[in-house]
């Protein structure tokens, strides 16, 4: 295998030697970017290339500093405020998140406009957010500037785009190693922060990196110039290409695998450095200024030995590289995991004992050498890039930089979760293990798999075994199986009659009790939550709402993946799956809840864990809308989504109900008496989870022997990826948003609201009418869509909408007059109806959009091929506009929470929602019912058209 390796990485540099001495005599380079011409990278001026890189890694490191301030000013701030663990956690791991999420779009926006002008903005952002700190005074104002100070984290993904393009190949490694050592930027801001902090105070520390900042862009702005392919797009007077092109590498499963390797060589290096000074401290009992200076021995090699890494990378491969950090990687952890033991060994002469513990000099050594493969791990997954993709190396950095940011954000409170389960401090370790063990594993199969395709024909010519050869090759008749349907034909009116929709029927008949289920426990930890106080559990009220509005986090970001799995997996499997997966929290939930004494830490995972079930409508609605015709696919769809909201609705109901009986018996465990009006009373909390298992049982058998599986609805993420290119998808996003994530937003949102605003009415008795009304308006209201039209439905949806908000506003206003919490609950009433309609026609919209779309787009194509093209383009963007609308479910009740804590109440919350409908109603006027727009002959002549449409084909 190794030599395998070694002769393909000889055949791919010959081939860039090659190319680029041909082009070297020809005195030209050709650029990949809409073939711009630029002077060959012999004649670029070698100075200014220099100065480029020695600039923008003083750029980086002063970033980088800036980027990791909180970690000494925080804990100042954590006592001026009297901040909880989980607030300075949260206001710590701020920037690390929004450094991480904004790689993506700061490095597209260097392949378009060029790496010189993003990186002198991003730093004039950050500079000013940095001295906006010294205004902040409260916790949500620091929460809001360490979002703006996390923009400095970004500058990575617009160097690497910068950077690489001054570089020939056979360069670029050492030069991003380089340039990735501005990681020593956090080790600046160990050392000299601590003594500004000591001299003048921590609001001196965030005006000085503030200047830092300023200085450092003025500096880099004169003193760089563009780079050469910018440059040259600007003297030939090319535009770049569009915004939404730069994203078509990311279909490639290559690329999520880079960002795994990065999520564990940079995310594990950003998580130990914060957890370092902690652990030694705790284990070794040192103090902090010594703790410090050891993590520094971690820290500084695996920052400034990554230009090392980028060497070794041009001269032995960057793939070899990467197999030695996983080796060294997996040894160092394991040595560093083995807990402190003590053994007892029977001998003739009595048990002989001894103690295996590492001690303080070993621990150091061995940190130093996982820091120093660590280094040379992250230069060479950032070799990789530019050599496997020239043109988008800041998108496709952007995305490998962020997943490796999110490691830094997610890992220590993993740490932290396995130190309360486990109480071992060594338990990080033994994560770091599995993580590097994991990443090794796939990349090593991802290699044998290549190599296997280099010679597959010859190995499936051999038979089992050498005894064989010569011999007849046995006949083997294919099984056929009745839940693989290999010939499905849903626009065939025959067959539609015939067969089909039974079938059909069928699979929605089953999906919707699963989806049902699945909101149930996406919603039910908003009802555990409020319940948790009377059963002993004395979490502040930030705690509280943290636990309520992660589920709603984790259940948008599982959608995002949910959204492409049915065509892979398939639809009958992939719902078997996801609804045995509920078992987990309902479990989980049902003991969790019954020891007092469960950390916290239990409770946060146990939320995230909830957002499988939010998860699961992507991957359903994408699996019904495979079986249905277009003219039944609005209402098919309609019913499933619907019906399966009512979960939302039945958790309010039905769980307060539940937790005041013992149902179980014995079984489901003892309650906890709590006081009441009448005295005290029994609660069975654990109910809410117990309850809904033996259902999420019967469903997922259900869902195995009764679905099918649809054989030309197969497909694999880089073609359905396709849709990351379709300005549609992102239309839609925008529309299902202001559908589906208000109603799971004032789902999530509307009790506390209503109870906040109108503190003398039983409001909580009347919460669950909103989401019934939003369920039952979406299953009914489907046939509308496929009547008159998704467009025209959605456009008089969003009209309503803006009225319902307009009345909620007045009620407001009028709360101390009679009878306003009455206006201000119907008002409500009337946007629950309102998404709900909503819902059922946007997803009615899609597949038309994309039927339409392919005539455009395949116009040589049979009709059926369009067809199935469309259907696979309208399953994964239904997927994921459902994902992307789902994060309603956070950012509607943080509306209102940052609302009234700027202006004291929700009214300004409520403003902002009022006009992003009148955004939205723009845009599907603009883009969909507009004479001329893309649906504006199909729903209104869809006779006509369809029959000049088949005359045509």
């Amino acid at each position: 295998m190794h030599r395998l390796l070694h002769l393909t990485e000889i055949k791919v540099a010959s081939r860039i030697r090659s190319y680029s001495d041909f082009e070297a005599k020809e005195g030209l380079v050709l650029c990949h970017e809409r073939n711009i011409v630029m002077p060959a990278l012999d004649e670029i001026d070698h100075k200014a290339q220099r100065t480029a890189l020695t600039a923008s890694t003083i750029a980086f490191t002063i970033c980088f500093a800036a980027w990791t301030i909180f970690a000494i000013i925080g804990i100042r701030i954590r006592d001026e405020l009297g901040l909880t663990e989980t607030e300075f956690g949260l206001l710590v791991g701020t920037p690390i998140l929004t450094g991480s999420l904004i790689r993506v779009i700061l490095g597209i926006w260097t392949d378009l406009y060029g790496g010189r002008i993003v990186l002198v903005g991003t730093m004039f952002a950050a500079a000013a957010a940095t001295f906006l700190l010294t205004y902040a005074h409260t916790y949500p104002q620091m929460l809001l500037a360490a979002l703006g100070v996390g923009i400095a984290g970004g500058s990575f993904a617009v160097g690497v785009a910068y950077v690489s393009r001054w570089y020939p190949p056979g360069k670029q490694g050492t030069a991003l190693g380089i340039f990735g050592a501005g990681n020593v930027g956090s080790a600046v801001t160990k050392f000299l922060a601590p003594l500004v902090l000591v001299a003048w105070g921590w609001h001196a520390v965030a005006e000085i990196w503030a200047a830092g900042l300023v200085v450092t862009a003025i500096l880099f702005w004169f003193m760089t110039e563009d780079d050469p392919i910018h440059a040259e797009r600007r003297r030939t007077g090319q535009r770049p290409k569009s915004a939404w092109l730069e994203l078509e590498p990311l279909k490639n499963v290559q690329v999520w695998r880079f960002s795994l390797y990065y999520f564990v060589v940079f995310g594990a290096f950003v998580a130990l450095a914060l957890w370092l000074p902690q652990y030694l401290i705790n284990v070794y009992g040192l103090d902090i200024r010594t703790a410090g200076m050891i993590a520094a021995f971690f820290s500084v090699p695996a920052s400034l030995f990554r230009a090392y890494g980028g060497h070794l990378s041009d001269v032995y491969g960057a793939r070899r590289v990467l197999y030695w950090t996983f080796l060294v990687s997996i040894v160092a952890t394991f040595i560093l995991a083995y807990p402190p033991t003590d053994y007892a060994v029977k001998t003739l002469n009595g048990p002989a004992t001894f103690h295996l513990e590492m001690g303080l000099v070993g621990f150091t050594v061995v940190l130093f050498v996982l820091g120093f493969f660590m280094a040379l791990g992250k230069a060479a997954v950032y070799k990789h890039i530019p050599a496997y993709y020239p043109d988008h190396v800041g998108a496709v950095g952007g995305l490998v930089g962020m997943i490796g940011g999110f490691g830094g954000f997610l890992l220590p409170i993993l740490f932290g979760v396995l130190l309360d389960l486990t109480g071992l401090w060594t338990s990080c370790f033994m994560a770091l293990f599995l993580l590097v063990s994991a990443a090794l594993v796939w990349m090593h199969m991802a290699i044998r798999q290549m190599e296997r395709g280099a010679v597959e024909k010859t190995l499936d010519a051999l038979p089992p075994f050498p005894e064989m050869q010569g011999m007849p090759a046995p006949k083997v008749e294919p099984r056929r199986s009745d839940t693989v349907l290999t010939d499905w034909r849903p626009e065939d009116p025959a067959f539609w009659t015939e067969k089909g929709r039974r079938i059909a029927r069928r699979n929605l008949w089953l999906s919707i009790p699963a989806l049902l289920l699945s909101f149930a426990i996406w919603q039910v930890w908003s009802v555990v939550v409020a319940k948790l106080p009377l059963v002993g559990y004395t979490f502040t009220t930030d705690q509280l709402f943290w636990l309520a509005a992660l589920p709603g986090i984790s259940g948008a970001t599982f959608r995002i993946f949910y959204s492409f799995m049915v065509p892979i997996f398939g639809g009958r499997l992939w719902t078997t799956l996801t609804t045995w997966s509920l078992i987990i929290p309902a479990v989980g939930i049902g003991f969790a809840v019954q020891n007092p004494n469960t950390p916290y830490i239990v409770f946060l995972l146990l939320a995230l864990l909830c957002g499988f079930g939010g998860g699961n409508f992507a991957s359903s609605m994408s699996n019904i809308s495979f079986f249905f015709p277009k003219s039944e696919k609005g209402n098919a769809l309609a019913l499933n989504a619907g019906l399966g909201n009512l979960g939302v609705s039945v958790v309010q109901f039905v769980v307060p109900l539940v937790i005041t009986a013992g149902i179980f018996g014995w079984l489901g465990g003892d309650p906890v008496m709590t006081k009441a009006a009448t005295g005290s009373a029994p609660l069975w909390l654990q109910n809410a989870g117990f309850f809904f298992v033996p259902f999420i049982a019967i469903s997922a058998f259900a869902s195995w022997f009764g679905m099918n599986d649809i054989a030309s609805a197969k497909a694999s993420f880089a073609e359905q990826a396709v849709i990351f290119q379709r300005r549609h998808n992102w239309i839609m996003c925008w529309l299902y948003t202001g559908t589906f994530g208000s109603f799971i937003g004032y789902s999530a949102g509307f009790p506390l609201l209503a109870k906040t605003l109108f503190p003398d009415v039983n409001a909580l008795q009347f919460a669950f009418l909103g989401p019934l009304v939003g369920a039952l308006s979406r299953s009914g209201t489907g046939w509308l869509a496929d009547r008159f039209g998704g467009a025209r439905v959605t456009f008089w949806v969003f009209v309503l909408m803006m009225a319902g908000a307009g009345g909620v506003l007045w009620f407001i206003a009028a709360k101390d007059q009679p009878g306003a919490f009455w206006g201000f609950f119907i008002s409500f009433l009337v946007l629950f109806f309102a998404t709900g309609v909503g819902n059922a026609s946007t997803f009615q919209m899609i597949p038309a959009i994309m039927g339409k779309e392919m005539i455009r787009l395949m116009p040589d194509a049979t009709p059926e091929a369009r067809r199935l093209e469309a259907g696979k383009e309208s399953a994964a963007i239904t997927g994921f506009t459902s994902a992307i609308a789902a994060f309603g479910a956070f950012f509607i009740p943080m509306g209102y929470g940052l609302s009234i804590t700027f202006t004291g109440g929700p009214q300004a919350a409520i403003w902002a929602f009022l006009i992003f409908y009148v955004t939205c109603l723009v845009l599907t006027w603009a883009a969909y019912t507009r004479k001329g727009s893309l649906l504006y002959d199909v729903e209104r002549n869809k006779r006509n058209t369809t029959g000049k449409a088949a005359a045509a084909e």
